[in-house]
């Protein structure tokens, strides 16, 4: 199925001005968090996996332009693998960090502007996983090293979800937050810290326990 373009016509609009653009690096810096069990701080996490989309969505650019050229070889499916577990996997874990800790606390603001930005930065991931959902399948295949891929739906695509994440991520690093930090008691900091690191523990768990063959009784 066709990826809508969904960045034009949405319910909340995007014409107030950003205060200021996230600059990221062109490589995340992973080495503040070695592994999901050791999250020091929520906030890092949060960062890093910014970062971690803003370079994981310049693999995806990479890949259609080499499919464009060379077709699903070698490289084109290590790309393909890589996007697909960050975005079926990290970014959503990560999506699911900001509804639990980032989300609640802007509702509770005075500010109409602030309410007004979390209930846009809800409706983006609404978009940003259906706009996923659409794009996995074609990604997939070329991880897989099928055929069953369509070059123009996976650039088209592409190009909606990679200007939606650019935009969202500038929206929660300029206001949404720059608001939770200077607000969030270190208590509260520091069970957020330990929630995230707990799911994320449990996940690893999870995919272990799927990875280890059973033994003969």
């Amino acid at each position: 199925m066709p990826v809508k373009p969904r960045v034009a016509d949405r319910s909340y609009s995007r014409s107030t001005p950003l205060r200021t653009r996230f600059i990221v690096n062109a490589t995340p810096d992973l080495s503040r968090v070695a592994s999901p069990a050791a999250v020091r701080d929520g906030f890092d996490v949060l960062d890093v996996c910014h970062r971690q989309t803003v370079f994981t969505l310049g693999k995806l650019s990479a890949l259609v332009a080499r499919l464009a050229v060379q077709g699903p070889d070698a490289e084109a499916r290590e790309l393909a693998a890589e996007i697909l577990r960050h975005f079926s996997i990290t970014a959503r874990e990560h999506h699911e960090d900001e509804e639990r800790h980032i989300f609640p606390r802007l509702l509770e603001s005075a500010d109409p502007h602030i309410v007004e930005t979390v209930l846009r930065l809800r409706q983006d991931h609404g978009w940003l996983e259906e706009d996923w959902l659409a794009l996995s399948p074609h990604i997939d295949a070329v991880a897989s090293g099928h055929a069953g891929y369509d070059l123009d739906e996976l650039r088209e695509g592409a190009a909606v979800f990679t200007a939606l994440s650019h935009d969202h991520i500038a929206l929660e690093q300029s206001i949404a937050y720059p608001q939770v930090r200077a607000s969030l008691q270190a208590a509260d900091r520091r069970a957020m810290t330990d929630e995230m690191a707990a799911r994320r523990q449990a996940r690893l768990a999870r995919e272990s326990a799927r990875s280890t063959p059973l033994r003969p009784s």
